[in-house]
C-alpha cells in the first residue's frame, strides 16, 4: 500500500506545518496580550508591543527549529523580522483606509495577515526540510 511507502520527507514537512500552525496559535491567540495587540496597531508607542509579539513568534519558531534542525536556529530571526513587517503593514493599511471593525475590508485584511503568516510558516517548513 504506497500510504505506508510514503518519503519521511513528506511526513516531516507535514509534522513542520502543524508544528508551525500550533506556534502560531499559541503565540497569536493565546500568548498575546491585549497589551500586544492594542500596542501594536497604534500609530505611535507600537514599537515595544509590536516587537514583544513578533518576539513571541521567533521563540516559537526557535523552539520547533530546536526540535526538528537546530542548525537552522537563524530562521526564528527571519520570522521575527517577516512578523513585524507583516504585522505593522497591516496597521498602516488599516491606519491609512480608515478601515473599522465593522467594515468587511477590515476582516479582509486581517485573513490576508493570516494567510502571509501561513505563507511564512510554509516558507521556513520548506527551508528546514531541504537545508
Amino acid at each position: 500500500m504506497r500510504l505506508f511507502e510514503t518519503d519521511s520527507s513528506v511526513l516531516t514537512m507535514g509534522a513542520l506545518l502543524i508544528a508551525m500552525a500550533a506556534k502560531h496559535f499559541v503565540a497569536d491567540f493565546l500568548v498575546q496580550t491585549e497589551w500586544m495587540a492594542r500596542g501594536k496597531e497604534r500609530l505611535g508607542g507600537w514599537g515595544l508591543p509590536l516587537a514583544a509579539h513578533a518576539g513571541v513568534h521567533a521563540l516559537g519558531t526557535l523552539a520547533v527549529v530546536a526540535i526538528f534542525k537546530p542548525s537552522l536556529w537563524w530562521l526564528s530571526g527571519i520570522d521575527l523580522i517577516v512578523h513585524w513587517l507583516v504585522d505593522r503593514g497591516k496597521t498602516l493599511c488599516a491606519h491609512r483606509f480608515q478601515f473599522s471593525i465593522t467594515d468587511a475590508r477590515f476582516w479582509w485584511l486581517i485573513g490576508f495577515d493570516q494567510f502571509l503568516h501561513q505563507a511564512t510558516n510554509i516558507g521556513l517548513s520548506l527551508v528546514m526540510v531541504t537545508l
